[in-house]
């Protein structure tokens, strides 16, 4: 297979490239406020789809949306032509689909409950090691009893049977404090207020949508609308993070391709690794590590090189790295650190021209055939062929309605899960027992599946016609005594499984 056209994203004295088959090699673009980070994550999203690479990303200030129309020549651009000597320069448009959890900006992107999982719920709700433990139980009575739980109200359902019933499940699944459970019930209280309960239901984010091509055979940029949703960072980490692990377990080993399947540019990069327990930052590293056999590059975008952590940090081999300014004694740690991981240039100190680089200039190294990272250049990002900045919100509607996804993940799907058979359960009589007298409330039993009865799978609902779409998110594997549903290498009960 040869290998596919390098992507052209700076000019020094020679033009700098990007090879597609060393993106997977992951990469960092940094830089203060100000200084260009977005645009180069715009020219290197343009290089990628036209090579036919679906593209990810968070749009967190609201001025990517932009990559969908062609740009034009206003005097920024003009000036940055010029500068470059670029002579005729053609303006294009790339194919881009609109995501957000909240459903206003672009297509609705949800998730389960149960793919989420105990521990990065327990990060989304800040427990402390006590009350992750206990959440966990509660996943594992739920598992254990085939119950799924699929939105926010199936968890409040699941907690409050816990609770009601502890004495019953301290033998088998160890002590459920009732302390650690109103905790739960508050951060869950808390998310809801925000806003963040429209993350949880059916139909799920089929991550199959994001690798699509359009009828050219350019790679599909998915933009997830994060403006509104950066109002709660540790929610936007959170769901990026499910995301890049849900990416991990589900695409097969590909080895080394002559370009990627995927790139995942990680915006405000910051927000995911702080206040990362140490358990979950060992989650992460592996993840990155170990992405790359699967065809997925990884790019993150801060404006610190310290907010990602060293042992991250070693394995992004493709660099951009912006201005930095100086100002205060970390300012000045972060400078060197930056130099110090760029391969040196003897035309310049390194350290000293990371505070000097103009707006859209910066200092780049890509990683060249043999997977060495190149000799850095003081080079000017080109200038993207898209427009630069946000759309009307009637442009972007118009893309959202015409995209072959529209209509599916708009209509919601709220099938019998955790809430509806407790809510069942609990005013009816089990099976051989007395009618429970009018005004005694009872506790709500949990129907066991008999061994030889059918289990329905645990896949999301799909009408025929939608199965080409994708499949299930929910999954769930059939046991004697029930079943237990799968998750991610970060979804797991107690860290996931091996």
């Amino acid at each position: 297979m040869s290998d596919a056209a390098p992507l052209l994203i700076a000019k020094s004295d020679k033009n700098l490239f990007l090879l597609p088959k060393m993106a997977n090699r992951h990469g960092l673009i940094a830089g203060a406020t100000g200084t260009g980070k977005t645009v180069s994550l715009q020219v290197m999203a343009e290089g990628f789809s036209a090579a036919g690479v679906p593209v990810f990303m968070a749009d967190v200030k609201g001025d990517l949306a932009g990559i969908s129309q062609a740009g034009t020549a206003v005097p920024k651009i003009q000036e940055r032509i010029k500068l470059l000597k670029l002579g005729s320069f053609g303006f294009s448009a790339s194919p881009v689909t609109f995501w957000d959890i909240f459903g206003e900006q672009g297509h609705p992107t949800r998730t389960t409950i149960s793919e989420l999982g105990p521990l990065l719920l327990s990060r989304l709700f800040n427990l402390n090691e006590i009350q992750s433990g206990v959440l966990s139980l509660v996943f594992k009575i739920a598992d254990d009893n085939g119950l799924l739980l699929l939105d926010t109200k199936d968890l409040r359902a699941m907690l409050q049977y816990a609770g009601d019933n502890a004495e019953q499940f301290t033998t088998e699944y160890g002590r459920v404090s009732a302390a650690s459970i109103g905790a739960i019930q508050r951060s869950l209280l808390d998310l809801e207020t925000q806003g963040g309960d429209r993350l949880f239901g059916e139909p799920a984010l089929n991550l199959d949508d994001f690798l699509q091509a359009d009828g050219q055979g350019r790679g599909m940029i998915n933009i997830l609308a994060a403006d509104k949703l950066m109002l709660s960072p540790k929610l936007y980490a959170t769901f990026l993070l499910w995301m890049l692990s849900e990416i991990y377990e589900q695409m097969p080993e590909v080895g080394d391709l002559d370009k990627p399947k995927l790139v995942f540019f990680f915006d405000e990069a910051h927000l995911l690794f702080s206040d990362a327990p140490e358990p979950l930052l060992q989650k992460i590293e592996q993840i990155i590590r170990l992405i790359r056999s699967k065809g997925v590059g990884v790019f993150f975008v801060t404006q610190n090189p310290l907010d990602v952590p060293d042992i991250v940090l070693g394995q992004l081999g493709n660099r951009v790295q912006h201005a930095l300014r100086a100002f205060t004694p970390r300012d000045q740690k972060a400078v060197k650190a930056a130099a110090e991981t760029l391969r040196a240039n003897p035309k310049f100190d390194v350290a000293e021209t990371i505070t000097e680089l103009a707006v859209g200039e910066a200092l780049v190294s890509f990683l060249d055939e043999k997977g060495q990272p190149g000799v850095v250049e003081r080079a000017f990002i080109y200038p993207p062929k898209s427009q630069i900045g946000p759309i009307p919100a009637s442009t972007r509607d118009g893309i959202v309605r015409g995209s072959v996804l529209y209509g599916h993940y708009e209509k919601a799907v709220d099938r019998e899960s955790a809430y509806e058979i407790l809510k069942g359960r609990s005013g009816q009589a089990a099976p051989g027992e007395a009618p429970q007298p009018a005004g005694v409330p009872r506790r709500p039993q949990i129907p066991l599946p008999a061994p030889e009865a059918p289990r329905q799978p645990a896949g999301r609902h799909r009408d025929s016609m939608l199965e080409a779409m994708g499949k299930s998110a929910v999954r769930s594997m059939g046991s004697q005594i029930g079943r237990s549903i799968i998750r991610g290498v970060l979804g797991g009960i107690l860290g996931g499984r091996s």
